[in-house]
């Protein structure tokens, strides 16, 4: 069996100004880095740390891999969602242009759907799980990606923070459903109100 812990990423300056983010790019803020560096000493050793291409998710595993004397393995299908016309844009902005649709769940052309993010996760997930079979591997990634693995399995937990996340199993072929977690003191955590 295999032990990942799969967290989201430290803030970026659009958590920060509350926009969408999808697979677009922003940085991680000031904040978001000291995040990263304070979760490391949560994190303890692991076998492996591997992280979603967008740079938000790279250079929050970077600083972590760094204080744990460790690299990171980028692997771009650990990616968030992409999340079409609505990347870039603010709550209000996407309930001005598409009323009512946040409410009920509804999504606009072009927002990838849950099938295909679970699948590319998951094709990821498996392949990290078979390269380190019996160890603990950190995954830095994204709430929209953690979020489907977890309604996939049955849990609706609702939002993650910046440095929350969830412990899975990995055991033959198969993810289970493990505690979730939050990686930093209770004074440092940000807790988003988009995705």
């Amino acid at each position: 069996m295999t032990r990942l812990l799969l967290v989201r990423h430290g803030q970026s300056t659009w958590n920060e100004s509350g926009q969408w983010q999808g697979q677009a790019d922003p940085p991680l803020t000031e904040l978001g880095e000291r995040q990263a560096a304070d979760a490391a000493e949560r994190v303890g050793m692991v076998d492996a740390i591997f992280a979603s291409d967008l740079e938000r998710a790279a250079r929050t595993a970077a600083i972590i891999a760094a204080r744990l004397g460790s690299d990171v393995l980028v692997d771009p299908r650990l990616r968030e969602r992409y999340a079409g016309p609505w990347q870039g844009l603010t709550h209000d902005e996407i309930e001005a242009g598409w009323p009512g649709f946040l409410a009920s769940g509804e999504r606009p052309d072009g927002y990838e759907d849950d099938v295909y993010v679970l699948a590319r996760a998951l094709l990821s997930l498996r392949d990290v799980a078979a390269a380190h079979d019996g160890g603990e591997v950190l995954v830095v990634t994204h709430a929209g990606v953690i979020r489907t693995l977890e309604r996939h399995l049955g849990a609706g937990d609702g939002l993650l923070p910046n440095l929350g996340g969830r412990w899975f199993d990995w055991a033959g072929g198969e993810p289970r459903l493990r505690d979730r977690v939050e990686l930093l003191p209770e004074d440092e955590i940000t807790r988003p109100e988009q995705i």
